[in-house]
């Protein structure tokens, strides 16, 4: 383990070399969060004090935003997936088929750095926003709640991860792997609850999309910090979600063997 750990330090090293570049990132993502608040509380003021969409009062919907850009930057695959097909198509992968050294662990190690980077960076800004709306944000719903949502968004960072992984080693078949990137980005924005929270659609089709990975990419850890989730419920989604975990690596490593037997490098 001890070559992984140098991995992490390194990629911690090289990140913050960026230091600037992920502040700015932070701060300028909050644009977007600022105008989708405004959004909302024009609708709620439209509909009278008090009142609710689906489930969610004005407050609660401004703490699931909040939130939802707090997971998103624990868990978010920034540029890793373009990476790593560069690293296919370009001929890098020959040194760690020679090295022992695993390329998935790698890659994760990578992300990991790049997330606590990131993170380490964007706190001051994120907090700074979050007091600015403590008026609104809600706590945990309890202890078990608050534990349960830290262990389900290490879960979602993995699922974002093997996910892109896999993703990328399209590149050993296509020489252009930015459509399937797109699409899938495409459909994790929306079923992800990125967009909106998901118990605001009708029924049928949340109970749809609960049989795809995406609404454990984001809403699923957000809707045990407020409560959404609880009891059987609780327990059968965190299931649900390592479940899914377990799914994608295996398609990663999957993806990675048979890649590997059509991949073939020339040159010195």
């Amino acid at each position: 383990m001890r070559k992984y750990w140098h991995v992490i330090n390194i990629g911690i090293q090289n990140n913050l070399t960026y230091r600037f570049n992920f502040l700015a990132r932070a701060i300028f993502g909050l644009v977007p969060l600022v105008a989708i608040l405004y959004v909302w509380k024009a609708i709620y003021e439209g509909n009278g004090s008090g009142s609710r969409v689906g489930t969610y009062s004005l407050p609660e919907m401004v703490s699931y935003y909040v939130l939802i850009t707090m997971v998103d930057a624990l868990t978010a695959v920034n540029e890793d997936d373009w990476q790593i097909a560069a690293d296919i198509k370009d001929g890098n992968i020959s040194q760690f088929l020679l090295k022992p050294i695993d390329y998935l662990w790698y890659r994760l190690c990578l992300f990991l750095s790049g997330r606590v980077t990131y993170v380490a960076v964007a706190t001051i800004p994120l907090c700074l926003f979050a007091v600015y709306l403590h008026r609104y944000f809600m706590l945990p719903a309890n202890g078990t709640a608050f534990g349960c949502f830290l262990l389900s968004t290490v879960l979602t960072a993995l699922l974002q991860f093997f996910t892109s992984y896999a993703m990328a080693m399209l590149a050993f078949w296509v020489l252009e792997v930015s459509t399937f990137i797109f699409i899938l980005y495409a459909f994790e924005y929306v079923a992800s609850g990125h967009l909106f929270p998901l118990d605001i659609l009708p029924r049928w089709l949340e109970q749809a999309l609960y049989f795809t990975p995406f609404p454990y990419q984001l809403y699923f850890p957000v809707s045990i910090y407020m409560g959404k989730t609880s009891g059987p419920d609780l327990a059968r989604g965190l299931l649900i979600q390592g479940a899914w975990v377990i799914a994608a690596y295996f398609l990663a490593r999957f993806a990675w063997r048979r890649g590997i037997r059509h991949y073939s490098a020339v040159g010195g």
